[in-house]
């Protein structure tokens, strides 16, 4: 068929497909008119415009969310009923606090100019402690005559559940209601169909000139240089009558229990200092991302809308950060396996061993509306557990952890080798149980992500690519596991079966004439001869061959598929390629990162350093020099930044934790506890990283300060410091 033809086919395939808009899809009407900026403390969060108000501008998902719910839907803040002007707005480096600079415009009264423009500067502070917002505002009068104005901040709620604010309708709500409690005190309170009664307790310090039950109004006669300052604190479901704590004592403690968080934890610092930048966002992004709960410390998956335990974000996200914090891996394996499915259950996708997916506090989540409040439909969470359970133990010696997952361990294997294959042809599949269900339940999750070579939808029993290669490198660490809690039968079965899987999947996914894996097979075992970043994947897990391994690596690394910034998830000329797509086509820093790490598994170290370069040079653009979620897969040009998607995450947890693997992979680290020795296979650093110090790198009870050094293709080690038994190598292979 001639080459035309052959795409006008193509198109004419996915024509036919109605573009029906998916379950649960965040739709952007419009673009935001002021920029956003968030800040998290556990189950709460907010999403601010540049002023610092809430609901005053279009375009953004503003409020103050507790547990998949909106707390606040507007604070909004006018001089003289008109908006002041913004000078500046910033987040504290550790993403502690949000302070905004504005001043006032030319404010008039009955046609007479009565204050200047530029003579007041206001301050607005803002920072989330135990489900609470508080904020400050100072103001001080720079002009040579008194300033009379009033100070008005507008507030209002609408308990709105998250889904509903990402675009879900619902035919029916609850009874909302607002009153005052007093001079300083106004409770809106709502009771939602599920009869939770919900409230948010708004507190002003000191009490206003005049308040009502959506505003608050003070008035000012400031002299000449006079400062003075108001508080405000909107707090999630207390009781009434209570007084959050003063502003300042909760801002202390708020800013030492983000400081305690990486104590323990490996530090980087490098000899460039755009690079520090994008590290230090990196960790304090993930500092904030870090969640309390019974389990232990979770990262949750990103703001706004994957606030809350995701199970393969999380996974993902320990695994990333396993070398600099294995603690991380252990409070998400404890948490998983806590909530690892025992029933069946078709509307949550659920059966007996399988790791979840997501959960969801909200309104509509309780009543069914959404199934997400204990979700199981993700086909790649299983193996990842058992994958991340292995690592942690090799990475830390800690049985105790061990022991205490081992029947989850095995209960996924139960599930991977029951219910996740349903037709028992030895691949992990997938399809939903209900309608209400995901259509797509690997990482690329959009309706569209997985087609055929025509761009025709997949249907049936979707068997991923990747996902092969995740039970495969799942069973050659349980096999490990086994052996340690005295399993040897059990450890010699599984990694035989490890191999039968291996040979299975060369001669099913192998597509010779693409020189890569197939994206998928469907559910009639038919490949989706698709170029995808799927097969990269499949390098991390080592189940690919060595000599198809650099025929894989070659082609990523072609233009098609490497724009300069990164590898696209799907290569340029394949038909539902599109570069400003969510999983068709755009560049996700984790995946990239995953990659590099297979990359640099078969030895292809100046491929990692390629991606590397591309992914720093991404942030160094970004705003905050934070990686987001995923952008846009155009062709890097001279002289131009990448291109951002409009509704990423900023900050996502795996998308922060990637430069640390990007790191990894160019340095090789490996960890021994048994000999108590830290290796680095094959380091090589990029050029613009002249050397690189990592200080406190733990193994056991033992730790190293060490220093990497560049010199032209190798790379020098010199230990600055050791505490406790340690040994510290440079194993070169070819």
């Amino acid at each position: 068929m001639p080459v035309e033809a052959a795409a006008a086919a193509k198109l004419n395939a996915i024509a036919d497909q109605k573009a029906v808009e998916s379950p649960f899809y965040i739709p952007m009407t419009g673009p935001a008119s002021r920029p956003r900026r968030a800040l998290k403390h556990d189950d709460t969060f907010v999403v601010l415009d540049s002023h610092g108000d809430i609901g005053a501008s279009a375009g953004g998902p503003d409020g103050l969310f507790n547990a998949d719910t909106r707390y606040l839907a507007r604070l909004e803040l006018a001089l003289n009923d008109v908006q002041p002007l913004l000078l500046g707005s910033n987040l504290r480096d550790d993403n502690s606090s949000l302070t905004v600079d504005l001043t006032n415009p030319d404010i008039y009264r009955n046609g007479r100019l009565v204050l200047q423009k530029d003579m007041l500067h206001i301050v607005r502070t803002f920072f989330l402690w135990r489900g609470a917002a508080y904020q400050r505002i100072g103001l001080q009068n720079h002009g040579e005559h008194r300033a009379s104005f009033d100070l008005t901040l507008s507030f209002d709620n609408d308990f709105a559940d998250l889904f509903e604010v990402r675009g879900e309708k619902r035919k029916h709500r609850g009874i909302a209601t607002s009153r005052l409690i007093g001079p300083s005190d106004v409770a809106l309170e709502y009771t939602g169909l599920d009869g939770r009664p919900l409230s948010t307790m708004v507190h002003f310090d000191p009490r206003p000139t005049r308040l009502a039950a959506n505003t608050a109004t003070y008035h000012f006669e400031l002299k000449p240089q006079q400062t003075t300052s108001l508080f405000v604190a909107a707090s999630c479901n207390a009781e009434v009558g209570h007084k959050p704590v003063p502003f300042f004592r909760g801002l202390l403690a708020h800013r030492r229990e983000m400081r305690n968080f990486s104590k323990g934890a490996a530090t980087v610092e490098t000899s460039n200092d755009i690079f520090n930048e994008v590290l230090c966002q990196a960790m304090a992004d993930l500092s904030i991302l870090m969640t309390n709960t019974p389990q232990g410390r979770y990262p949750y998956a990103g703001i706004p809308w994957y606030s809350t335990t995701f199970g393969r974000d999380g996974l993902i996200t320990a695994l990333q950060l396993l070398w600099i914090d294995p603690r991380v891996a252990r409070g998400v394996l404890k948490r998983l396996a806590a909530f690892q499915a025992k029933s069946v259950d078709p509307l949550a996708d659920a059966e007996p061993g399988k790791i979840l997916h997501e959960m969801r506090g909200g309104e509509m989540a309780a009543l069914r509306e959404v199934p997400f409040a204990q979700y199981y439909g993700s086909v790649d969470s299983t193996p990842l557990f058992v994958m991340l359970a292995g690592m942690y133990v090799e990475r830390t010696g800690d049985d105790e952890t061990l022991r205490e997952l081992w029947p989850s361990v095995e209960a996924a294997l139960g599930w991977i080798d029951g219910p996740g294959d349903p037709d028992k042809d030895g691949f992990v599949e997938y399809q939903r149980a209900t309608e209400q269900g995901l259509q797509n339940q690997g990482w690329k999750d959009s309706y569209d992500a997985i087609f055929h070579a025509d761009g025709k939808l997949v249907e049936g029993n979707i068997a991923l690519a990747e996902v092969q290669g995740y039970v495969f490198a799942a069973k050659h660490l349980a096999s490990r596991l086994a052996l340690r809690i005295g399993l040897p039968d059990k450890a010699r079965q599984l990694e035989a079966e490890a191999e039968q899987l291996a040979a299975r999947f060369e001669e099913a996914f192998w597509c010779e004439e693409l020189g890569t894996y197939a994206l998928a097979l469907d559910g009639k075992k038919m490949p989706c001869a698709v170029r995808a970043s799927n097969a990269g994947q499949l390098l991390f897990t080592g189940i690919v061959r060595e000599d198809r391994a650099r025929m894989v690596a070659a082609d990523l690394m072609r233009p098609h598929f490497f724009t300069g910034w990164g590898i696209r998830t799907i290569a340029r000329g394949e038909a539902r390629y599109n570069p400003m797509s969510y999983h068709d086509g755009s560049i996700w820093p984790h995946d990239n990162a995953l990659i590099t790490l297979g990359l640099a598994r078969y030895g292809l170290k100046h491929s990692v350093e390629a991606v590397f370069k591309g992914l720093f040079d991404t942030a160094a653009y970004m705003d905050l020099r934070r990686l987001p979620e995923l952008f846009c897969g155009f062709q890097r040009e001279k002289r131009r930044g990448p291109t951002l998607y409009p509704v990423a995450c900023a900050p996502q947890a795996w998308a922060s934790a990637t430069p640390y693997t990007l790191l990894e992979a160019a340095l090789g680290i490996e960890f021994d506890v048994a000999r108590g020795e830290i290796r680095f296979r094959n380091p090589r650093l990029p050029a613009f990283l002249q050397y690189v110090i990592l200080r406190d790198l733990r193994l056991g009870e033992s730790s190293v300060d060490l220093c990497l050094r560049k010199h032209e293709n190798d790379v020098s080690l010199e230990v600055l410091r050791t505490r406790g038994q340690i040994q510290v190598s440079i194993v070169l292979t070819h």
